[in-house]
């Protein structure tokens, strides 16, 4: 391959377009419980200024497939979440509702391209994870951080029975 005088110019457009795209990685982690009657979680994931003021959603995983809609009347069981942004919402939302997930650790990115946080002032944050789940109990978790962030943040949080390990990245 033969490169031209403007391999330099190349390199600094490219070079250019990686400023300013933020990333949010989070890695929720749903535990294997061993219990007589085990039903998936509803999970929701959004973000809160400072104040606790609902910014976004990021994600909702509840059983949508379920006849006549069965699923969504459950989603009032993700008490904080309902109130703050889902009883708002018709369901399914798409980009955001999804099937509710088995025991394991899910990766979920977003860029500062993406739809969900496209945007975002700058500022102080949490992002919050709830999660329900039928003949079982209820879980929230809030994990601060700085909205661009300078440097790479790391934060996580370990749930007690509904979530297991909660870790949110923050990549400049």
């Amino acid at each position: 391959m033969k490169l031209s005088r403007s391999f330099p110019s190349l390199v600094l457009v490219l070079g250019s377009a990686c400023v300013g795209a933020e990333d949010l990685v989070l890695d929720v982690e749903i535990p294997a419980l061993n219990v007589a009657e085990y039903h998936r979680p509803y999970v929701a994931i959004w973000i809160e200024n400072s104040k606790g003021q609902h910014q976004r959603n990021l994600a909702l995983w509840y059983d949508h497939d379920m006849r006549d809609d069965e699923g969504s009347k459950w989603l009032k069981d993700l008490r904080l979440w309902w109130r703050r942004s889902g009883r708002q919402l018709s369901m399914p939302v798409d980009g955001l509702s999804g099937a509710t997930r088995p025991a394991g650790t899910y990766e979920l990115t977003f860029s500062n391209k993406s739809q969900a946080i496209h945007g975002l002032p700058a500022g102080e944050y949490q992002l919050v994870v709830e999660a329900a789940r039928e003949v079982g109990g209820r879980e929230l978790l809030k994990l601060p951080f700085q909205w661009p962030a300078e440097s790479s943040i790391e934060t996580s949080q370990q749930g007690s029975n509904e979530l297991g390990r909660v870790k949110l990245t923050v990549q400049p």
